[in-house]
């Protein structure tokens, strides 16, 4: 590896970096790096913090997961890649489409399709969704309805379906036939409701609303996070979901539960659908399947739509669609111990513990602290700080502010995410106690520093 001169000197000078701006990375270098070993990261200059976002989302495991690291240099060693594409597979994929059906029978979860990771999920959830009903001799319903504030990754299809504008505006015009309504999102709504379970109805009577616009025959599927994350860690009240799945069923719409996030613990469950009793009919998941330690996702079919694809004998549900790297051998392996190690440790008693403790400590901030208008979460480690400057009128701070706030953490020992106003915290499930105490004291010195 090159010195550390050479590193600093060509920091963002060649790398485009996802989720910024090109010249404003330029000029303020992104934080370098170069280690990890626990909860923990450390970057170019020697500094240790604990990771409060998880990589992204993802590393459930922590960074010093020995079986998986070994099941991938094992994968190496044998067989580091070959075609997913009908006529070939490998040993790794059939094990690892095995455990997956089992892992999420309550879900009803029956085959798996194999992809990249999330953002190829979605999109292949969204073809399958289109393709059930184009089997099945309903070629019009081709249309999307997702939420507000729902995030689904960045592929066209994905985006398209994204509830927030600036995943969308510089990239329009987006695939047609996408419509969305409010989310249940009690501190911003436009029913100015604040009772969850009120909201959540008239969320759930706008999607009724929005289907009788569009006609029911036009719909392929309804997407959702069970927990919204990217859009600020929105929980919708427990009936919501529940709401949703029978609207889908009596309309004949498709149910897709995007758990790329939410899934495997991060709720305090094995699935965000899980915690809410519901069965969709297509999920996506990526993530946390292999700890972030590969890139690695897959589209989870339900019996209903396996059985029209499976008996179909026109032709038309062959499936004309995957990627290079569908079913790789390396990141199965290393989906197969990251399973193992998950349900091992059984990471959801912690997951629910320490997310009750973050949710709470920072619940006490917010009586201290003026800067926080929000804080969200209690289920499981996805929780959200909402910076606002003024709270009346609940006006987000400026961007200087938030990112004052985040390099204040940094300089305390703690790494977190900032999108917009928002603090969004998602630390590793195997994550202590002290350190979650830890969190929450940088994020409480981070607010009084820039408050002052």
């Amino acid at each position: 590896m090159k010195d550390s001169n050479f590193l600093k000197e060509n920091n963002a000078r060649y790398i485009w970096h996802p989720m910024g701006h090109p010249r404003e990375l330029r000029d303020n270098a992104p934080i370098m790096i170069t280690g990890a070993s626990g909860v923990r990261i450390t970057d170019i200059d020697g500094r240790e913090t604990i990771d409060a976002v998880g990589g992204l989302w993802n590393v459930n495991l922590g960074y010093s997961c020995d079986p998986i690291k070994k099941a991938i240099s094992d994968q190496l060693d044998r067989l580091p890649y070959y075609s997913g594409f009908a006529g070939t597979t490998n040993d790794a994929a059939i094990e690892l489409a095995f455990e997956l059906q089992e892992w999420f029978e309550p879900e009803g979860m029956v085959r798996a399709f194999f992809t990249s990771g999330g953002s190829d999920s979605v999109e292949t959830c969204l073809r399958l969704a289109r393709q059930y009903h184009f089997t099945r001799g309903e070629p019009g319903r081709t249309k999307f309805l997702s939420l507000k504030k729902g995030y689904h990754g960045t592929h066209f299809g994905g985006a398209s379906v994204n509830g927030n504008n600036r995943f969308r505006t510089a990239y329009e015009p987006l695939l047609a036939g996408c419509h969305h309504i409010p989310c249940p999102y009690v501190y911003r709504n436009p029913f100015n409701e604040t009772d969850p379970e009120k909201l959540g109805a008239f969320c759930a009577q706008a999607l009724e609303d929005e289907i009788d616009f569009q006609g029911a025959g036009t719909i392929a599927a309804f997407i959702m996070e069970p927990v919204l994350g990217a859009g600020g860690v929105i929980v919708p009240p427990a009936s919501f979901m529940p709401k949703v799945r029978d609207i889908c069923d009596r309309h004949g719409i498709l149910l897709i539960s995007d758990e790329v996030i939410t899934g495997f613990g991060r709720t305090g469950d094995w699935s965000g659908a899980r915690h809410w009793g519901v069965r969709p009919d297509l999920m996506s998941i990526a993530k946390a399947i292999t700890s972030g330690y590969y890139p690695f996702g897959a589209a989870l079919i339900s019996e209903r739509v396996a059985e029209t694809f499976e008996s179909d004998s026109s032709g038309r549900a062959n499936i004309s669609h995957g990627y290079t790297y569908s079913a790789h051998p390396v990141g199965a392996a290393a989906a197969i111990a990251c399973l193992a190690e998950t349900r091992r440790i059984d990471v959801r008693p912690n997951a629910a513990a320490r997310g009750t403790q973050l949710f709470e400590g920072l619940q006490a901030l917010a009586k201290k602290h003026e800067l926080i208008g929000d804080v969200r979460g209690g289920h499981g480690l996805m929780t959200a700080v909402e910076l606002v400057s003024d709270r009346d009128r609940k006006t987000p701070v400026e961007g200087a502010v938030a990112a004052a706030v985040l390099r204040k953490a940094y300089e305390n020992g703690v790494m977190v995410r900032i999108t917009g106003h928002i603090i969004l915290l998602s630390p590793p499930l195997v994550i202590s106690e002290e350190d979650t105490q830890q969190i929450i004291s940088a994020i409480d010195v981070a607010l009084e520093a820039v408050a002052n």
